[in-house]
């Protein structure tokens, strides 16, 4: 269930804008704000099924996307290249006294880790 949870808000932060209304609503209380089923049916004044309804739309409306784009798990993909390369830099950064390629290597590191902000 955790790894379900984890790609879901995953997926969510990235198409969360392409859900109905209702289905960002149940989403975020469901994932992110880890309210059970019946928590959220007893606020809406809806049966436990119909949250479940909801969001099942939804995981399935996010996980198509996916499916057809691709884009979280290129996203994925590119953290990984970008963790190798820093610890790449990083080695040459331990192994040179140079100062000009201490520099670059520092300009570099500095540019990798803005793309994490």
């Amino acid at each position: 269930m955790e790894k379900h949870t984890f790609e879901m808000t995953l997926l969510f932060d990235f198409y969360g804008d392409l859900l109905t209304g209702k289905q960002q609503e149940y989403f975020d209380l469901y994932y992110n704000g880890d309210l059970s089923l019946s928590e959220i049916a007893e606020a809406d004044g809806i049966t436990r099924q119909g949250v479940r309804s909801v969001l099942k739309r939804g995981e399935d409306t996010l996980t198509d996307i996916e499916e057809k784009t691709g884009l979280v798990r290129r996203f994925g993909e590119q953290r990984l290249l970008v963790a190798g390369i820093e610890a790449q830099v990083r080695t040459l950064l331990e192994k040179t006294a140079e100062p000009e390629t201490r520099a670059l290597a520092g300009r570099i590191l500095e540019d990798l880790q803005s793309l994490g902000d």
